[in-house]
């Protein structure tokens, strides 16, 4: 009889299997025991002055250990799976298990729990090799048409494996691909980013070109004074309100803190919003570090606020269950939505962000500025006229709004008050002035401050776009998916300066 075919993962999980065992071993059954097997794969290339100028590839595994031991708890990490590489992890946790305080509040192991498979992932992604990256570094540089350009594209592949001593294992794998890049011209930048679960579906060319309008669209901008304005906000800006909702509003740790403006029950927001977190939207992990199951977790339903996300310690706090929402940093940071989705105008759950961000781009592309009624193209003071340069979604909604600001991107931005979620940043990256439901002139940058949860409460949003964009965060296998986002008001109070 011939053995059954390896699974992703058998071999993170027989070390996993391995360190559990140890533990008991030196430590007695009175001993939990959680182990985490983390084998990641990543490669980036990045490009400046329009030219590859690094290529890099790196391959680890991290071996993390959580134990609970006569009432204390302790955790830490590792790389050396060798025997006493592992042993020495296991016997520097049960040490600090010894003499770290009492911790009343250890909420257990998760128990053995079935787990769904983890959707496909793309082996063609995981395997990309430098010659795949700099094919799409190539079209996005030979897209912007001669303007300086900067950016990276990066591909991972990640197998991982869980297990406890309740007895609780899972495993499986995921890969990712993300490009980011800007273009420059007479010191006026312009940028496109995108996360894709198969890297086939980046296309360099797009986002060039993009970048590139973008660029020649925010030449020679004027000043404006200070003050509320109507806004249009493209998915890299709207991608900022998510990871701070995220982080700061629907983190459950904050929430039992009371440091979170989050109040399930309540339309805390306008009807039009539809917040989703997903992880197995994507090419993502079915299970987080405490081997709860990941699923779908809607934070709000029609503007009212439904959920926040928990891991076992602030479910315990709270009385509740876990909703799979552990990763690497909660100790510090506590659980975090990290793959947040607004459901577009129109749309019940996940959109096609690809295909619907690949078909309104390419066919700007191909058919350049003139087809889209002027988007791209240079006005009186070297802004784009007449659309939203080069998106025709985003150009739907500036050609419903009076006067107000385009905005593309939101930088820098930090959180003043948690109970309200006012933060403080800028603009960058293009800024547009809107007159006539038509683009006029490119505009300096501005500071703002805003409550993010006033900006979309009830009737402060006026249109969301119909299609969403994921777009990648620095943090792995985090992303942010949304549309464009049409509102009432953003306070700005001031220049880029001050």
């Amino acid at each position: 009889m011939s053995a059954a075919p390896a699974r992703a993962g058998d071999a993170e999980l027989d070390i996993a299997g391995r360190v559990v065992d140890l533990v008991t071993r030196l430590a007695g059954t009175a001993a939990q025991a959680e182990v985490t097997v983390t084998r990641a794969e990543s490669a980036l290339t990045r490009f400046a002055n329009s030219a590859i100028h690094q290529n890099v590839a790196a391959s680890s595994v991290d071996v993390r250990l959580r134990v609970h031991l006569a009432g204390r708890t302790a955790a830490g990490s590792g790389n050396a799976v060798t025997a006493d590489g592992l042993r020495a992890l296991v016997e520097r946790v049960l040490t600090a298990a010894r003499f770290t305080p009492l911790d009343p509040a250890w909420p257990g192991l998760t128990p053995s729990t079935p787990v769904a498979t983890a959707p496909g992932w793309d082996p063609a992604t995981a395997h990309a090799g430098p010659g795949e990256r700099a094919a799409l570094v190539r079209a996005f540089v030979d897209a912007a048409d001669g303007l300086e350009t900067a950016g990276y594209c990066r591909t991972g592949h990640r197998v991982a494996a869980f297990a406890n001593s309740a007895g609780h294992s899972a495993q499986g794998q995921a890969a990712e691909a993300a490009m980011d890049g800007i273009a420059r011209t007479g010191g006026a930048d312009g940028t496109a980013r995108q996360h894709v679960d198969r890297v086939a579906d980046l296309d360099g060319a797009v986002l060039g070109w993009r970048a590139a309008a973008k660029a020649r669209a925010a030449a020679r901008p004027v000043e404006l004074p200070p003050g509320r304005y109507p806004v249009v906000l493209e998915p890299t800006a709207v991608a900022d309100l998510l990871r701070n909702l995220a982080w700061h509003g629907f983190n459950g740790r904050r929430y039992a803190e009371r440091q979170s403006f989050a109040a399930p029950g309540v339309a805390q927001f306008d009807r039009a919003v539809t917040l989703v977190d997903d992880p197995l939207a994507a090419s993502g992990l079915s299970f987080d570090p405490e081997g709860t199951p990941s699923r779908a977790l809607t934070l709000v339903d029609a503007g009212t606020t439904s959920a926040v996300a928990h891991d076992r310690r602030s479910a315990a706090e709270l009385g509740v269950g876990s909703t799979g929402h552990a990763w690497a940093g909660g100790a510090t940071f506590g659980p975090i939505p990290r793959n947040l989705r607004l459901a577009p105008a129109g749309t019940v759950g996940a959109a096609d962000p690809t295909a619907a961000f690949l078909a309104g781009g390419q066919g700007v592309a191909g058919a350049g500025p003139a087809a889209t009624g002027g988007a791209g193209a240079p006005g009186g003071n070297g802004a784009a006229t007449g659309g939203a340069i080069g998106d025709p979604d985003t150009a739907a909604l500036v050609s419903r709004m009076g006067r107000g600001l385009l905005v593309s991107d939101l930088w820098y931005t930090r959180v003043l008050d948690p109970l309200s979620l006012v933060v403080t940043g800028l603009t960058r990256n293009g800024l547009w002035l809107v007159e006539d439901g038509r683009v006029t002139r490119a505009v300096r940058d501005l500071r703002f401050t805003e409550s993010y949860p006033r900006a979309l409460a009830p009737g402060a949003v006026l249109e969301l776009g119909r299609h969403a964009v994921r777009l990648p965060d620095p943090v792995d296998g985090a992303w942010w998916e949304a549309p464009s986002v049409r509102l009432a008001s953003w306070n700005f109070t001031g220049g880029a300066s001050g």
